[in-house]
């Protein structure tokens, strides 16, 4: 199991939590340091089965200060998949990835169902 976070960041904070909780392994990867590539991204978005807007952190800084919200809608999945590559802080976190299965953001009773 792959979980994939910001450490300062409070959900992953209560994610992390979560899953220490249930005593479950994971390998921990911190997504400033250690951005997720293309290839990643792309796999990742199509386990998770969600639309591509959901794996972009909406209420971060670089968001806003790119402008994003107005951008997105214009710009096709190829382009929002290489721009989510160049910045960790652009991608919505938490990200589990364990077996097929893609969850991203931590909503706790989403992570119970499909963990326990």
């Amino acid at each position: 199991m792959k979980f994939i976070c910001y450490p300062k960041c409070t959900t992953c904070k209560k994610a992390q939590s979560w899953l220490d909780a249930k005593k479950l392994k994971y390998d921990l990867r911190d997504i400033k340091t250690n951005n997720p590539t293309y290839d990643e991204l792309t796999d990742w978005h199509k386990k998770s089965g969600l639309p591509l807007k959901r794996f972009f952190n909406t209420s971060g800084q670089l968001y806003r200060s790119m402008e994003l919200k107005d951008k997105l809608d214009t710009m096709s999945a190829e382009e929002q998949l290489k721009l989510l590559s160049t910045d960790g802080m652009l991608v919505k976190r938490p990200i589990l990835i364990f077996g097929d299965t893609v969850l991203v953001g931590f909503k706790e009773t989403e992570w119970e169902e499909k963990l326990t």
